[in-house]
């Protein structure tokens, strides 16, 4: 099992996983049947974790959708499936073996094909714990998480190919390099830094990477006043959010619980189970805050606002949602409602679009979950989180931000103002996702 044990310590998941696939050696006669029943659990939690990950890119795509005018929908429908497929393919050609290969208590692994390898499996060796294709899979749809928060943030003024090489260049070099610190056994893990399922490593690397992008390419036209004033742009569809919203609160469940690495025992189990229910009860504390806050400030609820909320809660449990009780899972998430609330008009202030309110919600929420993990992980250190929290910002701004430039200098990275005005959809794909109410309608 040592293969495995060390993916788990890798993992931050040193406790009940560890000691339950330890306890699989304790008896030799049932020892081959046992570990043959938990390689097939393992694997399928992998797969099934998942699937309801990748369900997040419909999520994504709903909830942009809906936060967008009704110009931009369809092309935001066509970034959220082509990233997924870049994102795919970058991190099959060269970001998974840089994640995870070699890494070895440094900062990098190797630049090189992903290739799976169960010989020793279909030989009747299970040590490996899973199959190679199923962790290939359950790390993929991380990384293309990892872009869909770019987009949103960069919406309505960016143009499409010079956004998929920017996607290109964070699937396949940034988020592999700063998870290989942690995940991939890094730098990071050798400290002692704990993101169980990707607080820093996958929210806030995305809000990073978006927050780069708004500020180079500039706002929208119209957003922001000569006087300072803010200009609100409603979005085309609340419903499509809100259906978008749930969507990602289901994959959730698939993203911190198939980050326990294991279903091969009762222990595991028992993990997961307690990772979904505080998932689920820090999305709660996210909403309800957000509603409490704005009623409070506004004095009317903001739906975007508790949308966005939920999803706050969601990031800010996603670095430890495996040791909290069910009160603290509920205040983490509710601190992250607040901050969602506090972020959102803040960045208004600073002259930053973000569409969606991405930064907020991945970033801003990220790093408190991030630093909340010592709350309630004896194993996690302050200084150890803010370490990471930083190291990670730090590389990630600056690469990303080089990225842009060298898009915004050489092939330029925003629309011309002529087809913002017009629309993303009609200028760079030759329709609308609603012609029937558009400019393009006509009478038969």
């Amino acid at each position: 099992m040592s293969k495995f044990k060390n993916r788990l310590r890798r993992a931050g998941l040193s406790g009940l996983a560890l000691s339950a696939f330890a306890s699989l050696s304790i008896s030799p006669a049932m020892a081959g049947e046992v570990s043959e029943t938990a390689y097939i659990f393992n694997t399928l939690s992998f797969m099934i974790h998942g699937f309801l990950v990748m369900f997040m890119a419909a999520g994504f795509a709903m909830l942009e959708s809906g936060l967008v005018r009704s110009k931009n929908v369809a092309t935001i429908c066509l970034k959220n499936v082509s990233l997924y497929a870049v994102a795919g393919l970058m991190f099959y050609v060269v970001g998974y073996n840089a994640m995870y290969m070699g890494v070895d208590g440094g900062f990098m692994g190797t630049f090189m094909p992903w290739s799976g390898d169960n010989a020793d499996a279909l030989a009747g060796n299970f040590d490996g714990g899973y199959t190679a294709e199923s962790d290939w899979f359950f790390q993929m749809v991380f990384v293309a998480t990892t872009a869909s928060i770019v987009s949103g943030t960069v919406a309505e003024r960016i143009k499409l190919w010079p956004f998929l090489v920017f996607v290109a260049v964070l699937a396949a070099v940034i988020y592999p390099i700063t998870g290989s610190w942690q995940w991939g056994g890094g730098w990071l893990a050798e400290m002692g830094f704990s993101d169980f399922a990707g607080s820093t490593l996958v929210h806030s690397v995305g809000g990073w990477a978006a927050l780069s992008g708004a500020i180079i390419l500039g706002a929208r036209k119209g957003k922001f006043g000569a006087d300072g004033s803010v200009r609100p742009i409603p979005g085309s569809s609340l419903p499509l959010a809100t259906l978008g919203t749930f969507i990602l609160w289901l994959g959730w469940f698939g993203f911190n619980g198939g980050s326990q690495l294991a279903l091969g025992s009762a222990a595991d189990a028992i993990a997961i189970s307690t990772i979904y229910i505080n998932t689920n009860i820090a999305a709660v504390g996210g909403v309800l805050a957000a509603m409490v806050l704005t009623q409070l400030i506004y004095k009317k609820v903001d739906l975007t606002m508790v949308l966005n909320g939920a999803l706050a809660g969601l990031v800010s449990i996603t670095a430890a949602p495996d040791t909290p009780t069910l009160a603290s899972a509920f205040l983490i998430g509710a601190v992250g409602g607040v901050l969602v609330v506090i972020a959102v008009p803040l960045l208004d202030k600073l002259k930053i679009d973000d569409v969606v309110g991405a930064v907020s919600v991945h970033l801003v929420a990220g790093i408190w979950g991030t630093l909340a993990v010592p709350l309630t992980n004896d194993g996690a250190t302050f200084a150890g989180q803010l370490t990471g929290v930083a190291a990670v910002g730090g590389f990630v701004f600056i690469a990303s931000s080089i990225v842009w430039l060298v898009l915004k200098f050489t092939v330029g990275i925003r629309v011309s103002e002529e087809d913002e005005m017009l629309g993303s959809d009609q200028a760079e794909l030759g329709l609308e996702a609603y012609p029937e109410f558009g400019r393009g309608s006509q009478t038969i």
